[in-house]
């Protein structure tokens, strides 16, 4: 015989699933409201952002320095200048010897054009030189036509290297001023909030901090590998400027989706233009596949093992976060997914109860009982 259901225990369930969901609405529209905020203040929040990540990198020489007596506001000065020289150092060193080869770039860029229109007008594809004629002619026409589009993608692309140059340097002065008075701050938070939170919030930020530290060395170790694996087969091919390309490479490591791209279309377009087409297919795939590497295997394994998070939820996050906003998205994902984990810890550790022992038995292994 079916049961049957119990009104009072219905109604119960009920209200329990509405108050449960009325609570989640407002948590999501307080999340809502938070994000908006941020996106309204985004202009001063992505430089902090910027300045902290820089910050966990210099920590570390800043902190030896001044555990050696060094004066706060010395050992910051000291560790913002080299990493000053180091950051101008990687760009000439990329920079120089690619501007010593220009020349010969350009040249082997023109003899690759005509290497591919005479492969293109023998067989299979017999395209004549008035095929490409005429489709140069509907490029210039098609580019005329779009000079207004042209005209305001250069001006925008010149407003966002201003915004980034501003945000650099202003992300250059915070990284300073959190090296030389950061450790000062949680005393300061300590001391400016009441009760409860006097203890919860400064505990949360030390956490994050040591969670964002983690991230930044684990995507750090994964721009190396990836800068050793490619300097050595470029090397082991042939190509030139492997030591430009493998920094590169490191460096691009930090910024996703666009940097690999970026360091990859690099790297092949000097194989094509320096050691031909076959060599250049084959830098193709050695970076595909050290890529698909360290997209699945080594980035989802150290970040899960220094931030805390499985690999699943790392590629995830990295996936959430592209779609939501971009390269941004793509770049803060994990670190924003990692702090969110350390704010659910640390609220099960406040809210869970004691673990209490059992009333009768013996002790597990002999302890003397409390």
């Amino acid at each position: 015989m079916p049961a049957t259901l119990s009104s009072t225990k219905t109604r119960a369930a009920l209200r329990a699933s509405a108050r449960i969901s009325l609570e989640l609405l407002l948590v999501l529209l307080m999340s809502a409201v938070a994000l908006w905020m941020l996106g309204r203040m985004w202009s001063v929040t992505w430089p902090v952002i910027v300045a902290l990540l820089l910050t966990t990198l210099t920590w570390p020489p800043t902190r030896f320095l001044r555990r050696r007596g060094w004066h706060p506001a010395l050992a910051a000065s000291v560790v913002t200048a080299l990493f000053l020289i180091v950051a101008a150092g990687t760009i000439v060193l990329i920079a120089v010897p690619v501007a010593s080869q220009s020349g010969e770039l350009a040249n082997g860029v023109v003899d690759g054009i005509e290497k591919m229109r005479e492969w293109a007008a023998g067989p299979p594809l017999n395209i004549g030189d008035d095929q490409f004629a005429q489709a140069l002619d509907a490029a210039v026409v098609r580019i005329k036509e779009s000079v207004g589009s042209i005209v305001n993608a250069t001006v925008t692309g010149v407003g966002t290297v201003v915004s980034g140059i501003v945000t650099t340097v202003l992300a250059l002065f915070l990284m300073f001023f959190f090296l030389k008075d950061g450790p000062r701050f949680l005393p300061w938070l300590t001391r400016q909030l009441p009760g409860r939170l006097a203890v919860d919030l400064p505990a949360i930020a030390a956490r994050s901090w040591d969670t964002l530290g983690a991230f930044v060395r684990s995507q750090a170790f994964v721009g190396l590998l990836d800068a050793v694996f490619i300097g050595l087969g470029l090397w082991i091919i042939g190509v030139p400027l492997v030591l430009p390309l493998a920094v590169l490479t490191f460096v691009s490591a930090f910024v996703p989706i666009v940097g690999a791209l970026f360091a990859g279309f690099v790297a092949v377009l000097i194989a094509l233009v320096s050691n031909g087409l076959t060599d250049a297919l084959i830098v193709l795939a050695l970076i595909v596949v050290v890529q698909q590497l360290e997209g699945n295997v080594f980035q989802p394994m150290l970040q899960s093992r220094g931030l805390g998070l499985h690999a699943a939820v790392v590629l995830l996050a990295v996936t959430l976060g592209g779609s939501l906003a971009g390269i941004v998205g793509s770049l803060l994902a994990v670190p924003a997914a990692a702090l969110v984990a350390v704010l659910w810890n640390y609220l099960r550790e406040q809210l869970g109860e004691p673990s209490r022992e059992p009333a009768t038995g013996e002790p597990d292994g002999g302890s003397t009982p409390a």
